[in-house]
């Protein structure tokens, strides 16, 4: 998905980009898009208004299968924005047993925090590279020193040493050298992890630094292939230029102010007045509601305030309404959209008319065993009429009906792709017919088989 800057993400932008990997959802793809555009006009107003300006929360009606998901997910990438996905019923109220809702935002600060930091190494890389290969090379050259020297050596024995470092230099980057068995010193990096109670996290990421630092200044050597001991290398190199406390204060600060949360879900914590597994929903909400509306959670690497991070929730709610939820929470979801269920245009479409779509993957796939596929537009069709009728006969599944049927339809090439190098395999409607009818019509092996 291109990567365009906030200015230029305007919301009908980014319906486009999102056109290209979502089927239909034009009224969902619409109020996703108005939400993102509203956190650059927050950026952009009066600062006095800044902060009281909020998100408004997204929440999304439909059966599965249909695109909530992705659609948050790809706005999220878009948007360059820190995204995490979560289900409602992995979590329980404080007393019971299981995930309390503030793991939420310390799973989202996690991520923002890896993202930062391969972006950080991205930058240096090429720095850690350079370091990595002079430190390979004196293991491999034991008497020859680095460049800082070579002027010296050169004049000592008229330029044999320096040379031959280059020699050497020349024959690791063209891969003559990989294999060559190397003794290389390496921090003695502890792996030792902390385990503390909630609340003590930024205690725990102290005595993790400080342990960490006191392994850096132990060194052990160790015996490895060349190649290996330069990935190693490189990565303790860019250790060692990235500025970890530079890049927790941007993932902070990005989680606060870009943060996107995917709650998935959320129609199974509805409290349906049954006793047992059931009777902690209720607290469920409850405790999600200052998470959603704004508070302070600790995390292992700072303080972060939710005030202004993004909540998109969703749900199938066939068996309750979003009335059902406690008044409380549905306020601070202001924009309900409902996804309507997919068609057979639309089964077409992300057959064969999106962007790294179902047949161009199964291409690709096949593509690698030497075989060209392809598929007729009246076996596309064909293809999308089976899934529809499959999804109106049982169980709903939306677009994950397709991998099903596709898997089925292609298993015998699929299985004998290696003794078909060469050959040209057209998938038409005749084919779709004869693999696929007979369970499309008999609705009792359908629900076994598809």
């Amino acid at each position: 998905m291109p990567v365009l800057s906030l200015k230029k993400l305007t919301p009908r932008r980014i319906v486009e980009a999102l056109d290209r990997y979502i089927v239909g959802q034009a009224a969902a793809k619409r109020v996703v898009a108005l939400a993102l555009r509203g956190r650059w006009r927050r950026m952009n107003a009066d600062p006095k208004l800044r902060d009281e300006i909020k998100p408004k929360n997204i929440l999304m009606m439909g059966p599965t299968g249909v695109g909530k998901t992705e659609i948050s997910r790809r706005l999220a990438r878009l948007a360059r924005a820190p995204f995490v996905k979560v289900e409602a019923t992995k979590f329980t109220e404080v007393g019971y047993v299981g995930r309390d809702v503030d793991s939420i935002v310390r799973d989202l600060v996690e991520v923002a925090v890896d993202e930062e930091r391969a972006a950080a190494a991205d930058q240096v890389r090429e720095r850690a590279e350079n370091r990595a290969e002079e430190r390979v090379l004196d293991a491999l050259l034991p008497g020859v020193s680095r460049e800082r020297d070579r002027d010296r050596e050169r004049e000592e024995d008229g330029g044999a040493r320096g040379d031959t470092r280059e020699k050497f230099r020349e024959m690791f980057r063209a891969g003559k050298l990989n294999d060559r068995e190397i003794e290389i010193e390496t921090s003695a990096v502890s792996q030792l992890e902390v385990l503390s109670p909630p609340g003590m996290e930024e205690i725990t990421s102290q005595l993790q630094s400080m342990m960490q630092s006191l392994s850096k200044e132990r060194k052990r050597s160790r015996r490895m292939r060349a190649l290996d001991a330069y990935d190693l290398c490189v990565e303790e190199e860019i250790n060692e230029l990235v500025d970890m406390h530079d890049i927790k204060e941007r993932a902070l600060g990005c989680v606060e102010e870009n943060g996107i949360v995917f709650i998935d879900e959320i129609d199974k914590i509805i409290d349906a007045g049954s006793a047992g597994p059931d009777i902690s929903r209720h607290g469920v909400q409850r405790d999600l509601l200052p998470l959603v509306e704004g508070t302070t959670v600790h995390t292992r690497h700072g303080v972060v305030h939710t005030d202004h991070i993004l909540f998109i929730a969703s749900g199938a709610f066939h068996y309750g309404r979003p009335s059902d939820l406690i008044p409380e929470l549905q306020g601070r979801f202001p924009l309900r959209v409902e996804l309507a269920p997919l068609t057979t245009e639309d089964f077409e479409k992300i057959l064969d008319g999106t962007h790294a779509c179902l047949t161009a993957q199964y291409k690709a796939l096949l593509k690698t065993e030497g075989v060209r596929l392809s598929f007729t537009d009246q076996a596309v069709r064909a293809i999308a009429e089976v899934a529809f009728r499959i999804n109106e006969r049982g169980e709903n599944i939306g677009a994950r009906r397709l991998y099903t049927i596709m898997e089925r339809l292609l298993d015998d090439i699929s299985f004998d792709a290696d003794k078909m190098k060469g050959q040209a395999v057209v998938v038409d409607a005749e084919m779709v017919g004869r693999k696929l009818s007979a369970l499309s019509e008999d609705s009792e092996r359908t629900s076994y088989v598809l």
